[in-house]
């Protein structure tokens, strides 16, 4: 079969640098186009990432977020503009997404991920991408994506660095990364927190990438390994990550869990206890 007469003209066309890579054909654009992916945050992460996602031609992408954008965010958060202030983020992208590529679909969730919606978010989505900026909201995307057996692409940025890795179902999780959260002493304050421009695009557009890879199954995934970068000095640090077998969601020892309404959490959103199924 002529793998061109998968793709219209205008594809095709569209799409035409990626295809000509060895290694990925019109059938593997076809992938791309219906593929289904779930950003949780539009901020300087999430902006990178859906760009480059949209331009990629994934298909359908859901986005999460339940802010609206400020003027302090235009310095990291390239999809908003000065025209979008005041907007929820999650409007103000999807018209980015619709000038960049017609032809994807947005799903806008003007909401905060909480254990009641996350796994009905997650719902139908061949991965999801942590784009957030708080330790809670990455525990529930990984409980769920676990739960719902989706691969989980982290990704974190603070000052000058940051640091991105996959989860896999038959990998470690968040939580074999990050226990719990950190203690008081080690979480930013409330108060602002110092964000060099460039660092959020670094990092998502690592992440863009993982996400690519995963959908069209090509390269090596940064699954078991995370990956550190720091702008200051334009170094990387790749370090083996394994499985704790402690880990309260998905070590040998761990609980049967069905669903996350079968969680206990604490105010920090570590488990305390769970429902074990019948």
């Amino acid at each position: 079969m002529d793998g061109d007469s998968t793709l219209e003209p205008r594809q095709r066309d569209r799409y035409s640098r990626q295809l000509l890579i060895e290694g990925i054909d019109p059938a593997d654009q076809r992938t791309l186009l219906s593929s289904c992916v779930l950003v949780v945050g539009v901020g300087g992460l999430g902006s990178s990432i859906i760009q480059y996602l949209a331009a990629a031609g994934v298909g359908t992408i859901g986005i999460v977020d339940d802010g609206r954008v400020k003027r302090s965010n235009l310095q990291r958060q390239v999809v908003h503009t000065v025209d979008d202030i005041g907007d929820p983020k999650v409007d103000s992208a999807a018209r980015f997404v619709d000038a960049l590529n017609p032809a994807i679909d947005i799903e806008t969730h003007e909401t905060r991920i909480e254990p009641s919606s996350a796994e009905a978010l997650l719902e139908g989505h061949d991965v999801v991408v942590d784009a957030l900026d708080n330790f809670v909201g990455r525990f529930v995307v990984n409980d769920a994506a676990v739960l719902a057996g989706i691969p989980f692409v982290h990704g974190a940025v603070y000052g000058f660095e940051g640091q991105t890795t996959v989860f896999r179902p038959d990998g470690p999780c968040y939580r074999c990364l990050l226990p719990e959260p950190p203690g008081e002493e080690g979480i930013p304050s409330d108060e602002p927190m110092g964000v060099f421009p460039t660092a959020p695009g670094t990092i998502g557009c690592l992440q863009a990438t993982e996400v690519l890879k995963l959908l069209l199954g090509i390269g090596e995934p940064l699954e078991g390994h995370l990956l550190r970068y720091d702008g200051t000095d334009a170094t990387f640090l790749r370090t083996p990550l394994k499985r704790d077998p402690d880990c309260p969601l998905c070590g040998p020892n761990g609980p049967e869990i069905e669903s996350l309404e079968t969680v206990a959490y604490d105010d920090r959103c570590r488990i305390e206890r769970s429902a074990s199924t019948e």
